[in-house]
């Protein structure tokens, strides 16, 4: 190019830069429409889903959308079986099509089948408790990150509005739009759901996992950790096939590869519209000599996992596509290595390992720590007494109702004026391998239904006893007079938010909850809610996962003391890498009990017949990419009663926990032991406040470590990701003055 063509096509560079600019203006104003459009067509959706005979197919044909999208606006259509709906619709299809909205609250108040569940007093706590005496915080004691095990969609802010406000804004709930859950019903078709499904049991398995050949790839740098040596690799591009011929032809007969920096699926991800779609390419880049895994028997057609930012890449050498089959996997998937080399990480796995070794003699490390937890977990069905010969799965009626009905973590930002426009700090609270406190009873057996009439026979007592049993309740809630503190109850909502919580004194909902949660909300300490009981299930007590948890608790704990107390720097860190393993096994462990439906994406080469049912997401010259709705599948591993009743006790202990020394109670912690109007957070396992709080740090299960404090005045963040950020300032600061600044 000579210099007279180069300033031509300057010249021609700024007029389509003109171009451009034009053309933005112009999409940025058919985006907004497609975005008025876009969240008009949510709301019909949802709207449709009030007729009990909606069904997710036809609705997302009419609307241009897929399965999986109409069944996150309306989680309603996804979990209710057609033939229950249909024994339902005999005598009120005519009704709901004309109304398909849901029923209105006076309709709810006027159902005489209610009994209003009493309120249970108790003494209130003192709120300003001494600090312990020697208060100790390490820094890098094991804490519970805000991590989401099941996949539900991110909640945005959930307004609380005072009381005095009530007539100038919306509730939350009028907001969203209330979102109709599934009841029980009356006949046949209720028997379903006191039932459990015919030839399906989880047994203690009776053969040993094979361990895998594994690796630990640096993808920004090229170094292999392969047994105990460290190798420098030339990854070419970074593509799946220049990855595997180079870990392949550095250590032969590797089954499983972990990259624990550089996520080489996010290369070119700006050429992409999504994430999603730059991971899926990555996975698929074509190569000579590799090809997406079949897998055989129950896993064929296996092929990739999609995911933004953990993905899981399945070959097989292009010669022998049912071959030997290597993973590519993220290391994120067990713990954020946080800069940590491939040796430090090797040497995590070999701790973790060591460390459940001494409580399972026959663990293995699978390819996730949500197979490893389910593994691990089955090693400890007991082998004598009621349920040596396994635990029931309950029936798909009322899996579905369990997965409808009972939410995961609760991701709330109170925003003013229920909190001051200028905070005057942002002090963090973390509760420590929370879910692990939960674990010392769960549901198990057949469960009993338990009417509105059933409840109000029941003596004083007798109701009290149900509600602190494992249980799951259909209520109807109103928050009292006077209530000037955070919301008890969830209610659901249809849009971005599956669950707000409710606070406006005299605000009335239905919902769903657990029985920690319905107790609570009887028994704290500042003001009893009425709660009137719609109908309920209760189960037998059970401790299914005590002995897991317990084992899991130990193992933890000797890597925390490990973590802390190892001579050499390296061997620390692994420690504590490997103890954030452990809390992942529990932690995902727990989410695969709940066999949510979930979207299962694969590949399948062009030209070949798709599998039935799937939705295209992506096509190159060679493969086509899809999902399918996995919709309940025969596990005998599906247990969502366990991991509601953890989720709904792990809930209830943000708002109230008890610090006990053997049976006496030495303490409170927990949202409502906070003055009203400084509670500015919730996230799954945390609580953000305005100040400091005297509640004391043991590094037990549950305990509230202080995490972060980011000294005011702070402006109150709007969203939930302008508060993530502020979060981060308030663990530097912390870390930088120290839990005494």
């Amino acid at each position: 190019m000579d210099r007279k063509s180069y300033t031509a096509e300057l010249a021609g560079l700024r007029e389509l830069r003109a171009e451009i600019t034009a053309a933005e203006k112009t999409v940025a104003a058919a985006q907004k429409e497609l975005d008025k459009l876009t969240a008009q067509r949510a709301r019909r959706v949802a709207g449709l889903a009030g007729y009990e005979g909606a069904q997710a197919a036809p609705i997302a044909k009419a609307s241009g959308l897929s399965v999986g999208d109409v069944v996150r606006i309306a989680p309603l259509l996804d979990p209710t079986p057609a033939d229950v709906r249909a024994a339902n619709a005999d005598d009120q299809a005519t009704a709901t099509a004309a109304a398909p909205a849901p029923a209105p609250e006076a309709e709810m108040v006027a159902d005489p089948a209610v009994a209003v569940a009493p309120a249970l007093t108790r003494t209130a706590p003192v709120l300003e408790q001494p600090a312990p005496a020697a208060p100790v915080v390490e820094a890098s004691a094991e804490v519970e990150d805000q991590a989401v095990v099941a996949e539900q969609p991110a909640p945005t802010a959930a307004p609380v509005v005072p009381a005095a406000s009530v007539a100038a804004a919306p509730r939350p709930a009028v907001e969203a739009g209330p979102r109709e859950l599934p009841t029980l019903p009356e006949g046949p078709a209720g028997a379903r759901f006191e039932a459990v499904t015919t030839g399906l049991v989880s047994k203690r398995p009776n053969f040993v996992q094979q361990a895998r050949a594994t690796v630990f790839l640096d993808a920004a740098t090229g170094d292999l950790a392969v047994r105990d040596r460290v190798v420098r690799l030339d990854l070419g591009a970074r593509t799946p096939g220049e990855i595997l011929d180079a870990v392949l032809a550095t250590a032969p007969g590797t089954e499983r590869i972990y990259i624990t920096a550089g996520a080489p699926w996010h290369d070119g991800a700006e050429r992409y519209s999504t994430l999603k779609d730059a991971v899926a390419a990555w996975l698929n880049t074509p190569s000579d000599r590799w090809t997406t895994a079949v897998g055989s028997g129950r896993d064929k057609l296996a092929g990739h996992f999609v995911h933004q930012r953990q993905p899981v890449g399945r070959y097989a050498p292009a010669t022998s596509p049912e071959g030997p089959v290597t993973e590519i996997r993220s290391m994120g998937e067990w713990f954020d290595a946080d800069g940590a080399d491939v040796v430090t990480c090797r040497d995590a796995f070999r701790l973790l390992w060591q460390a459940l070794r001494r409580h399972w003699d026959d663990a293995v490390l699978m390819g996730s720590p949500s197979q490893t937890g389910r593994d691990l977990w089955s090693r400890t069905i007991p082998t004598t007494g009621k349920w040596a010969g396994g635990y029931p799965v309950l029936s798909e009626e009322l899996r579905g109702l369990l997965h409808a009905t009972g939410g995961q973590g609760r991701t709330e930002l109170i925003l003013p004026p229920r909190v001051p426009e200028h905070l005057p700090a942002l002090v963090e609270y973390d509760r420590t391998f929370a879910y692990a406190k939960h674990l010392w009873k769960s549901p198990v057996g057949t469960p009993r239904r338990i009417t509105a009439a059933a409840f109000a026979a029941m003596t004083g007592a007798e109701q009290v006893k149900a509600l602190m049993s494992c249980s799951h309740w259909h209520i109807k809630v109103t928050v009292p007079a006077g209530w000037n503190h955070v919301g008890l109850l969830p209610a659901p909502v249809t849009g971005d938010r599956a669950w707000i919580y409710p606070s406006e004194p005299g605000a009335t909902f239905t919902t769903w909850a657990g029985g920690a949660e319905v107790h609570l909300a009887l028994s704290n300490h500042l003001m009893p809610w009425k709660v009137e009981i719609l109908g309920g299930l209760l189960f037998e007590d059970g401790k299914p996962l005590d002995e897991w948890g317990k084992r899991l608790k130990s193992a933890w704990a000797d890597l925390t003391n490990l973590s802390k107390l190892h001579g050499d720097e390296r061997q620390r860190t692994a420690a504590y890498l490997a103890s954030r393993a452990v809390r992942s096994v529990l932690l995902f462990g727990l989410g695969g009990f709940a066999q949510r439906p979930r979207l299962v994406s694969g590949t399948t080469p062009v030209g070949e017949a798709l599998p039935a049912g799937v939705e295209i997401l992506g096509q190159d010259g060679e493969v086509v990419t899809w999902q399918r709705q996995a919709g309940f599948s025969r596990d005998p591993y599906a247990h969502p009663e366990w991991a509601a009743y953890v989720w709904s006790g792990a809930r209830a202990a943000l708002l109230d926990m008890k610090y006990r020394q053997g049976k006496e109670v030495i303490g409170y912690a927990g949202a409502l032991h906070a003055k009203p109007g400084t509670v500015v957070y919730f996230g799954t396992d945390g609580i953000a406040l305005t100040e400091r709080q005297p509640w004391p740090y043991r590094g037990e299960p549950g305990d509230y470590l202080l995490k972060g404090h980011l000294t005011g005045p702070v402006e109150h963040p709007t969203s939930q990701e302008q508060y993530l950020k502020l979060r981060g300032l308030g663990r530097a600061e912390l870390a930088e003055k120290g839990a005494d600044q």
